[in-house]
């Protein structure tokens, strides 16, 4: 259980492919059988966790990349979908945390543009699987300049 609320939670979603699992991994779980977790380990602890959560939320956005990330909201919504504003908070969001993974203190446009996709395409095509890729946010992403 989350200690977020269901309002809350919604912002911090991202629709990530793992693919499926091998023939005899699919055959153990539909027979019943599960790997055991006591082989998956932590990589994190909960006050690490916490620390990197507080560092993302201190990154610097310019107010062009504010406004990039604006423009593509408003393409969104032009094109019918309609990116609400929880989506542009994901969408900042996992950029800061794109920052934070190449060691920098600003986000880029080059952040915005990568987790795009998976922040928006599941909202973008009201959930249903997309075999070939994140057609809606490409397009999207080609729409808007993103030098201004």
């Amino acid at each position: 259980t989350s200690p977020l609320p269901e309002a809350q939670l919604d912002r911090f979603l991202m629709r990530l492919s793992l693919g499926h699992p091998d023939r005899a991994a699919e055959r153990e779980l539909l027979m019943g059988q599960s790997r055991a977790l006591e082989h998956v380990q932590a990589v994190l602890t909960p006050e690490l966790l916490l620390a990197l959560q507080s560092q993302v939320a201190t990154l610097h956005c310019s107010d062009a990349l504010i406004d990039y990330v604006l423009d593509l909201i408003e393409a969104s919504r032009r094109s019918g979908a309609g990116l609400s504003t929880r989506a542009a908070q994901a969408l900042l969001a996992a950029a800061r945390s794109m920052a934070l993974l190449s060691d920098r203190d600003y986000v880029t446009v080059d952040d915005v543009q990568a987790v795009f996709p998976a922040v928006a395409e599941h909202r973008l095509d009201a959930g249903s699987p997309t075999g070939g890729g994140c057609p809606l946010s490409s397009a999207l992403l080609e729409s808007v300049d993103a030098l201004r």
